[in-house]
């Protein structure tokens, strides 16, 4: 953080460094911090806007490290959204340390935000506190997200009430097109919700909601929104890679005596401790996108996060629910 703050402070002398494109002064400059915020974006902008992502393609939030280019993308936009979680606490260093004139919007904001949660079995990271059980025991500020689950949007009802979100405010920002961003908001917004209905149709039809994932778990959010039972090696935010040979035999013995056919993995995964659970426990593996992220490819060909739940859509219809041996033919 100390680091970061002497490189705001460096680049205020003016030493600005090249890469980016240049800005288009007839559009609003949008800059999102995570692929989720800069789909929601350039949804509700349209041509509009011109909109950025800093997170590269197929990197991990928690490790990135804004670039020279990044402050002064975000420095010199009319919007930043960002999540506003642990993941992203490098941007009240930025916004603390910069001439920041535009507006900010923190998608933990958008929603009601649950606490991160440990589950039993999984394995926790050194040194990372999941003690949550009462607000009254922690003296944050208001507004404050310590301790809370800052993977919101993976909750469809939460990803249109961010886009919608986003469209007020660039209403605010641009009057003139202000029916126009709230219209495309508003369409989008309806496509996510009509997935969330199909979402919580094919769950509604299932005798058994338990998932296990061989791997980090973003999903509260996913679980608590279709009222899913859930297993994983790590919490969303874990750090850890290796999981200790209990948690390894507490997840093959669900998979076992739940008798599922799956036990799942998210993005950018080796997916080796999924591969190792199913294994043992005679069941297959299967991918969860949870669109944290994307690849440069799926970056360039237009990949969304509706596109992205669709697809996980058609992957749990093809996988949950149905036992190991028949996966397995």
């Amino acid at each position: 953080m100390i680091a970061l703050a002497l490189l705001c402070a460096y680049l205020l002398t003016g030493c600005a460094p090249a890469g980016r494109e240049p800005a288009d002064p007839d559009k609003l400059r949008i800059v999102a911090a995570v692929f989720p915020a800069y789909d929601f974006a350039r949804a509700a902008a349209g041509d509009l806007a011109q909109v950025t992502l800093l997170l590269p393609p197929g990197a991990e939030s928690h490790s990135y490290e804004p670039t020279p280019a990044d402050i002064l993308a975000v420095r010199d936009c009319d919007l930043f959204v960002y999540l506003g979680g642990e993941s992203d606490q490098w941007v009240d260093t930025i916004l603390d340390n910069v001439d920041f004139q535009g507006r900010a919007l923190r998608m933990v904001d958008c929603v009601e935000l649950l606490e991160e949660e440990t589950r039993e079995g999984m394995q926790e990271s050194p040194g990372h506190d999941h003690d949550h059980d009462g607000h009254e025991d922690h003296a944050h500020g208001p507004g404050e997200v310590v301790g809370m689950d800052e993977h919101v949007w993976t909750a469809p009802r939460n990803a249109a009430a961010i886009t919608r979100a986003v469209g007020e405010v660039l209403a605010e920002l641009d009057g003139e097109h202000g029916e126009t961003y709230r219209a495309a908001a508003g369409d989008y917004a309806a496509r996510i919700e009509s997935l969330d209905g199909e979402f919580a149709a094919f769950f509604a039809g299932l005798d058994h909601r338990t998932i296990v994932f061989g791997d980090r778990f973003p999903l509260r959010y996913f679980a608590e929104a279709y009222n899913l039972d859930y297993y994983a090696a790590f919490p969303g935010c874990g750090s850890q890679t290796e999981p200790s040979a209990a948690t390894v035999a507490f997840l093959t013995g669900k998979v076992e005596a739940e008798e599922l056919g799956t036990v799942w993995y998210i993005e950018f995964s080796n997916h080796l401790v999924a591969d190792s659970i199913a294994e043992a426990a005679g069941a297959s593996t299967a991918m969860f996108h949870t669109c944290h992220n994307v690849s440069r490819d799926d970056l360039e060909a237009g990949t969304t996060y509706l596109s992205l739940m669709e697809r996980n859509l058609e992957s749990l219809r093809a996988h949950m629910g149905q036992p190991a041996a028949q996966l397995l033919r």
